[in-house]
């Protein structure tokens, strides 16, 4: 109790030099709550007998200075991803390829043509800086971008089966992260939910018996974040297509992911590409910006006229709208498509997915030359073999190769090391396997390499 006595009021903190120099630089109520913060941390440090260092100016000041620097930190911050996951959800998905930098900075920190037709001086569309680009890209005549995709299968929904049944396969009705699923959805889009088929095996016979004056839209759901083997049937997009055409129904698929470039090489089936399934005559095709297109979140419609233009006019569109960034971003990523191998090369999470656990191990070799002499003593790296995965809820099959950095420091446990990695300025996330703490060279960038090498620095 002596000592508790001995913990100044809030006032005689904000009178001591140090503090009074922070509130020159902050807001009074923000220093006034870290020196709250502060006093009562060291109470709790007192009551576990901890702490017992003098109270003195100092070592209020530091105090006050830790808990100012928690609470004036960036909440969001950039990582390092370590984890071998490509399309890390948990992390961002995809980071966007540089050549978009210079041009969304333009627009985040400027005026825009956003809603402004240059060429007639008037009020233009949001919209029209992508369907130009998405239609040639894609060969659909037409197309609309929301915030994310299952926005863009939302407001499919509801613009083409509000009050009606949709069709779909019983092994197709998906939950994708966050415990979101199609039902969900559809309950939500006001369409009305008809299952057929079984969880392995669905034909096109399952869809046709199905129909009925009530039915509205057949609905294909890509199945990208989970696999059925063994003895299995699915409709494809050409015989859903086809039946569509036999009932004048509109056919839609959910792909999910939204590749625009056959991914060779992959283990496990291929990623189909949103080419193949517009040339399969589906009406409409939804996919993801920030997964295999390796953009920025949006979730993107592409399809016939005559069912994607009725979606720009729909009342949810404004709700599901996309932000200016988002198009910017966008934009900049789709124009790398026009060229495959530039798309390969330059988008990132392309680049990794396509990267050899060779041209890894020789990377890792060059770090590992790099750190020898700035490595502490005590903390010791080395190279091992191991699978990376795609994420994202793509390619669920699919284990690559790949080399990783083991890091390991004396009389320091796996999950220690973790912990104080993670906790670094520039936060390192990697996976603990088999007594090691890992680093998957597959996802860590080269702008990563001298945040990586301080991180190392801080271990012992």
């Amino acid at each position: 109790m002596s000592l508790l006595r001995n913990i100044p009021k809030v006032d005689k903190v904000l009178e001591l030099p140090g503090v009074q120099l922070e509130l020159a630089r902050h807001p009074r109520p923000l220093v006034i709550r870290a020196v709250r913060m502060a006093l009562e941390a060291l109470r709790r440090d007192l009551h576990k007998n901890r702490g017992l260092l003098p109270i003195n100016s100092e070592l209020l000041t530091s105090l006050v200075l830790q808990e100012l620097a928690l609470l004036t930190a960036s909440r969001l911050k950039r990582v390092i991803n370590g984890t071998g996951v490509v399309i890390h959800t948990n992390l961002g998905r995809s980071p966007l390829p540089e050549a978009v930098r210079e041009h969304l900075n333009d627009i985040a920190f400027s005026y825009s043509n956003l809603e402004f037709d240059l060429d007639k001086g008037e009020r233009g569309s949001r919209y029209s800086h992508l369907e130009g680009l998405l239609c040639e890209l894609t060969g659909a005549e037409a197309a609309l971008v929301v915030n994310n995709n299952a926005a863009a299968v939302l407001l499919s929904l509801a613009s083409l089966a509000e009050g009606k049944e949709v069709i779909v396969s019983r092994g197709e009705l998906v939950e994708i992260g966050g415990s979101f699923r199609v039902p969900d959805v559809m309950r939500q889009s006001g369409a009305i939910l008809r299952e057929v088929g079984t969880t392995n095996r669905t034909h096109p016979r399952d869809y046709r018996s199905a129909i009925t004056p009530a039915t509205g839209l057949l609905l294909k759901v890509h199945t990208s974040n989970f696999a059925v083997v063994g003895f299995t049937a699915e409709v494809s997009a050409a015989e859903l297509a086809e039946i569509g055409l036999e009932f004048s129904l509109p056919a839609m698929a959910d792909l999910g992911s939204g590749s625009l470039v056959e991914l060779q090489g992959l283990p496990g089936p291929a990623e189909p590409t949103v080419q193949a399934f517009v040339r399969a005559g589906l009406d409409v095709v939804t996919f993801s910006g920030d997964k295999l297109l390796g953009g920025p979140q949006a979730g993107i419609i592409v399809g016939k006229k005559a069912f994607v233009d009725p979606m720009k006019r729909h009342p949810l569109l404004r709700a599901l709208r996309v932000d200016k960034m988002s198009i910017a971003a966008l934009e900049g990523t789709l124009r790398l498509f026009r060229d495959e191998r530039q798309a390969l090369k330059e988008i990132p999470a392309l680049r990794m997915l396509n990267i050899t656990s060779a041209e890894l191990e020789d990377r890792g070799k060059r770090l590992l030359r790099r750190c020898k002499r700035d490595l502490p003593q005590g903390v010791k790296l080395s190279i091992i073999s191991g699978m990376s995965q795609v994420g994202g809820g793509a390619l669920p099959l699919a284990e690559l190769p790949t080399a990783l950095i083991a890091v390991s420091v004396k009389d320091v446990s796996p999950q220690d090391v973790e912990l104080r990695l993670r906790n670094c300025p520039v936060p390192v996330i990697g996976r603990i396997s088999r007594g090691n703490f890992l680093l998957d060279l597959r996802t860590l960038l080269d702008a990563d390499l001298p945040d990586l090498l301080s991180a190392f620095k801080t271990l012992a």
